[in-house]
């Protein structure tokens, strides 16, 4: 598979979120995400995604607040720092049967440096 397919750039990041769909995870550490977020963005730790994501539905709701997204949701974003952990995440996430994860390669750093709100 092209990695194109796994990833997802700013632009498209931004017009989703406007959109007021899809789903961001954030995989980095607590203490990171602390710092500053993506807007909407729900945290789960990578070490944490295969268990997370692997939740049933109302158990995934009633701990995130948001809908668990189906298997074959275009809209279900990853992104770290850098891009390395949401590499991973995305990834976990595919193993999972989540076939069109995305990774925001740009990760938090571009995000922030871009002045994305």
């Amino acid at each position: 598979m092209a990695s194109s397919d796994k990833e997802i750039s700013y632009s498209d990041l931004k017009a989703l979120l406007a959109k007021g769909s899809g789903l961001v995870v954030d995989v980095r550490s607590k203490e990171e995400v602390d710092r500053g977020r993506i807007p909407g963005s729900i945290h789960i730790p990578v070490e944490n995604v295969e268990s997370e994501m692997s939740l049933d539905t109302s158990e995934f709701q009633s701990k995130f607040g948001v809908v668990k997204p189906s298997l074959d949701s275009s809209e279900l974003v990853f992104h770290c720092q850098v891009g390395r952990r949401g590499a991973v995440a995305t990834e976990k996430a595919r193993g999972l049967g989540f076939k069109n994860a995305r990774n925001y390669a740009g990760g938090y750093r571009e995000w922030s440096e871009k002045g994305g709100k």
